[in-house]
């Protein structure tokens, strides 16, 4: 079921951490390659030995041992998934702040993987406010949280904090890597950032995006088993490994890039904020500044999502994108219907940490069969798996 997976888990001062050693040997059980990496206040309620033994390698604790420095950065950047459990109070605290003073903190923050947690603590630590809001912000950070249990607590207590059962944490990770490899085999072409439309060698017409939304999306397609096309504006984000990335400036080119794409892809999301409107002309020499009103006569770009909307074969699914400012819901259905597209994600301007630049977005998605999936706001890679999810369903 976990073959050939890597899992580092990270075990934090808790009560709980005695569950780690059944957790363990249930991942080793299920094919899993294990690596652990302890807080020190971890090794007062189970011994690194236990774990070492059952993982069948050396339990880390300290960035040094023996003279030798334990390579965390190594560690985070060697696991296909991350998991910390029990995470206690204290770390969870650590990790929302960014708070570096253990290897299990080292490995975090320097972790290129997937994280989850599992927390586990009194119902009163639980519930208390500062922890539901490091919570939020753990999770902002594109970290997935594995649910607690409602049961008995160590304080004699009964409430919610109690951490998951092992048995339930594999069941999760299974599932895990299940929906990562749910687009396998799929092709998928995504557009991303703006275009710039020239007016001149130094001068631009173009917008505010980032590209962070479709790069995030191109990122969690990979992550998910696909073969990723990515269609790039300007932008100044590092390329997502493992994908192809089209360079384009003009909407024309993206245009143009597209359709070279799209009847190969099983799949389309057109993320990109494409300019409507270019120069009809552009200058071949710097406009001079002349002390009179300048006018610019612009021209309708291509409508990208509306050719491969007429083009679209019965087995692609097309996905596009609304970003409003005023009747969001009845705009973006309306451009759905328009464009012919599969799917419509809207977000508005009007939602506080959603639009351009920002690393947060709220989305609402449509489906041609009339059916609306609603989200709160979360960070950009979450918002990316959302879409996913939703989508996969069509697939």
């Amino acid at each position: 079921m976990l073959k050939g997976k890597k899992i580092l888990l990270g075990v934090s001062g808790s009560i709980a951490a005695y569950k780690s050693a059944i957790l363990v040997r249930l991942l080793v059980k299920a094919g899993a390659e294990v690596k652990v990496v302890m807080t020190p206040s971890a090794t007062s309620f189970i011994s690194p030995l236990t774990l070492s033994t059952l993982s069948r390698t050396q339990t880390v604790v300290e960035l040094t041992s023996q003279h030798e420095w334990n390579n965390h950065v190594m560690l985070g950047r060697w696991a296909d998934l991350m998991i910390i459990a029990p995470l206690s109070c204290n770390t969870l605290s650590k990790m929302a702040h960014g708070n570096c003073d253990n290897m299990l903190m080292a490995a975090y923050l320097s972790a290129t993987c997937p994280v989850a947690v599992a927390p586990a603590m009194d119902a009163d630590m639980w519930i208390h406010p500062s922890t539901q809001k490091n919570l939020t912000t753990l999770q902002s950070f594109g970290n997935s949280v594995i649910p607690v249990n409602h049961g008995e607590l160590a304080s004699g207590l009964i409430g919610e904090g109690r951490m998951a059962e092992p048995e339930e944490i594999v069941n999760w990770t299974i599932h895990f890597f299940q929906k990562k490899l749910s687009l396998q085999g799929k092709k998928i072409l995504i557009t991303a950032g703006p275009t710039f439309e020239k007016i001149d060698p130094v001068r631009f017409i173009g917008n505010n995006s980032s590209g962070k939304m479709g790069y995030a999306i191109a990122e969690e397609c990979r992550m998910r088993g696909a073969e990723v096309t990515l269609v790039s504006g300007p932008v100044s984000l590092a390329s997502p490994s493992g994908v192809k990335i089209v360079d384009v400036t003009s909407a024309k080119e993206m245009y143009e890039a597209c359709l070279a794409e799209f009847s190969m892809s099983d799949i389309a999301i057109m993320s990109a904020a494409v300019a409507d409107y270019t120069p009809t002309e552009n200058a071949k020499q710097k406009i001079k500044k002349t002390g009179t009103d300048m006018s610019i006569t612009l021209t309708e770009t291509a409508d990208i999502l509306a050719t491969l909307g007429n083009m679209k074969k019965e087995n692609q699914i097309l996905v596009g994108f609304a970003l409003e400012t005023e009747n969001e819901k009845k705009n973006a259905i309306e451009k759905l219907k328009r464009k012919k597209a599969d799917f419509i994600v809207l977000n508005s301007l009007q939602d506080s940490g959603a639009g351009f630049g920002s690393d947060t977005n709220k989305i609402s998605i449509f489906d041609k069969d009339g059916n609306e999936f609603d989200f709160p706001l979360k960070s950009k890679k979450e918002v990316a798996a959302d879409i996913l999810n939703i989508i996969s369903h069509a697939v």
